[in-house]
């Protein structure tokens, strides 16, 4: 297990672990079927590699896939299903990172219905090791929706907290993660000014452990989401961390210009 990314999972285990959890996010605007492309760059603004979102609905169910391919050869594929029956509600979420972008390879399946926390990952004699345990997951669990949650939260939104299921090593950790509003940015398409509400992701470190991880520099940072209000709401831009290891990347619906 990587140290990194075990002192990562730790604090937010630790100081999360007594958040007060949230109401599942009420349906505002029903998702359907769509596919759209973005660009990943660094923070420096070269161009890492693409990224493709597809949701399509299968009866009552939603089915969500964002991949992203890096020119290095990595991927960074999560399938997600759910519901919204009135509240947004997980079924089942499977995320996979690969290859030299992560410092830690991650294959996690979190299934709602059932609680079963699935990993799958390669032990030190180089056989796949596959670890399941059961779960008490929360009705507010996020996992693989936080862009559709967003778009259906108001931009004057007071603060929320929602669960979220994290891989640590070969083990899954039920965490939270801290949702609020932070302003407006202004944004450039084919030659026009738009604005979008910004909306903050962060891992609130309180307590003893607040002071420390900023000291040894394991800190996570915060995300950062710009969604373009209106009758029909879309993400279109992400700045932070694909992974507590990995570097601060920006993902932008390609034909958007944020450079000023």
């Amino acid at each position: 297990m990587k140290q990194g990314k075990f002192l990562f999972a730790a604090f937010l285990a630790v100081a999360l672990g007594t958040a007060g959890s949230a109401e599942p996010i009420a349906v505002k605007h029903t998702q359907g079927a769509m596919r759209g492309f973005l660009v990943v760059r660094s923070e420096a603004g070269k161009v890492l590699g693409s990224a493709e979102l597809s949701q399509f609905a299968v009866g009552d169910e939603m089915n969500v896939r964002l991949k992203y391919t890096f020119l290095d050869g990595s991927i960074d594929d999560e399938t997600v299903t759910f519901t919204q029956r009135g509240t947004f509600r997980l079924v089942q979420d499977h995320h996979i990172q690969k290859g030299p972008f992560f410092k830690t390879p991650e294959d996690i399946t979190v299934d709602a219905h059932t609680g079963m926390v699935t990993t799958r990952s390669v032990g030190k004699d180089g056989k796949p090791k596959v670890e399941s345990e059961h779960m008490d997951l929360p009705d507010d669990l996020a996992n693989g929706m936080i862009g559709t949650l967003l778009i259906n939260l108001p931009p004057n939104t007071a603060p929320v907290t929602m669960g979220m299921v994290a891989a640590v090593g070969d083990k899954g950790r039920l965490i939270k993660i801290a949702i609020s509003p932070d302003g407006e940015q202004p944004f450039r398409v084919a030659g026009r000014s738009l604005k979008a509400t910004v909306f903050r992701i962060h891992p609130e470190l309180g307590g003893i452990v607040g002071v420390i991880a900023p000291l040894i520099g394991k800190e996570p940072k915060d995300t950062m989401v710009w969604v373009l209000e209106g009758d029909a709401p879309m993400i279109v831009r992400i700045v932070g961390q694909l992974a507590p290891d990995s570097p601060v990347t920006s993902s932008e619906l390609m034909g958007n210009s944020f450079r000023k």
